[in-house]
């Protein structure tokens, strides 16, 4: 897996996570939008994961919807911390490009691969 782009990207994605899910915890002492953050967002790379190791196009494609759409529910958390301001604008610009890019890469993926089937 080493050699795939998503699945790398998702895995930084899910580190930045992580860290963020510390800092919001240590530094702001937020635990309710964090925890729900730290789930979606790292759930991502795991269902991307689990996709490259799918047992057939049709689960491949399952699982990449599953990841789409706890990128699309990250996004939610992100922008709820951010109206909150847990997040400053700059801190919820930075993390928030790089689960676009994500989104971006999934969407694509699964409209080529649901051409092929």
């Amino acid at each position: 897996m080493k050699d795939n782009v998503v699945y790398n990207k998702s895995k930084l994605f899910a580190v930045r996570i992580v860290n963020l899910y510390k800092y919001l915890c240590s530094e702001k002492k937020e635990f309710t939008l964090s925890k729900q953050l730290l789930k979606s967002g790292t759930s991502i790379g795991a269902n991307i994961a689990e996709a490259i190791c799918g047992i057939s196009d049709k689960d491949f494609l399952s699982k990449l919807y599953i990841a789409y759409k706890e990128c699309a529910e990250t996004e939610y958390w992100l922008e709820l911390l951010k109206e909150t301001e847990y997040l400053t604008e700059q801190e919820y610009q930075s993390i928030n490009d790089d689960c676009q890019e994500i989104k971006k890469l999934l969407s694509s993926i699964t409209k080529t691969t649901k051409e092929k089937m």
